[in-house]
């Protein structure tokens, strides 16, 4: 069953064309990576899923619900969350406190200074912050400040601040840029067991083949706007299109 309908989605920038009648359906419980080279319109996509953009025209459908036309914080609350290429922290405060501030705004809705005020006051938020730092290997680092976490850490502790949201799709802006080998098999280990657990639908952009490969029931391939190839990953290592378009042979 579809969580993610994509049907006809366009979106220019002046004369060019980003996003050329993508269509695409995302299968609930799964992981679908979306791959391309630079420019090929994936974060454009990701973006208008998150409604940072809107398309000129189709549709996107979530959960029965169409994501056009509502704000961001909107989206987040009926169950998309989102991690970001560079993540996304509160750098001055302590892990925990990281986590406890999108538990807080799930909760009631928003967040506001009077509740931050008050964060001591709150041992369930507190105690689900501790289970999701736990879940991701950070509990021992609850209260060491942020900013000193190495990059593989603080896309963890993103990571847990998108969990503790409870999202039914999670999406994953090329959630292992920049990490050594063994902080990217770390981290995919931790999506597979996240998935498995919480059943978690996910969409990856990545660059990195590897974690594509390991991660990914289905692949959309883009180029130049477009979807060019969609299917299970032994079908994409296989496709001549994709290896003369991305995969330059290698796969």
């Amino acid at each position: 069953m579809s969580i993610l309908s994509v049907q006809n989605v366009n979106k220019s920038f002046g004369g060019l064309k980003a996003l050329d009648n993508v269509n695409l359906e995302v299968e609930e419980q799964t992981v679908h990576a979306i791959i391309g080279p630079n420019g090929a319109g994936k974060s454009t996509l990701l973006n208008c899923f998150v409604g940072r953009l809107t398309p000129d025209t189709g549709s996107i459908v979530f959960n029965g619900a169409s994501l056009l036309g509502i704000m961001p914080h909107e989206i987040n609350q009926i169950g998309v969350a989102r991690v970001f290429q560079t993540p996304e922290i509160f750098a001055d405060l302590t892990l925990l406190e990281n986590v406890m501030i999108p538990a807080l705004a799930t909760r009631d809705g928003s967040f506001s200074l009077q509740l931050w005020s008050r964060m001591d006051c709150q041992p369930d938020i507190r105690e689900e912050a501790e289970h999701v730092l736990r879940d991701v290997g950070l509990i021992e680092q609850k209260d060491v400040i942020a900013d000193s976490l190495s990059r593989g850490d603080k896309r963890r502790l993103e990571l847990a601040m998108c969990i503790v949201q409870h999202p039914k799709l999670l999406l994953l802006d090329e959630p292992t840029a920049g990490m050594s080998r063994a902080d990217t098999n770390d981290t995919v280990a931790l999506l597979r067991r996240i998935g498995e657990e919480r059943r978690i639908t996910k969409i990856v952009i990545e660059h990195d083949m590897h974690v594509v490969f390991s991660l990914a029931h289905k692949i959309s391939v883009m180029s130049q706007g477009t979807v060019i190839a969609q299917g299970e990953p032994n079908e994409i290592k296989g496709n001549p299109k994709v290896q003369e378009a991305y995969l330059g042979g290698a796969h």
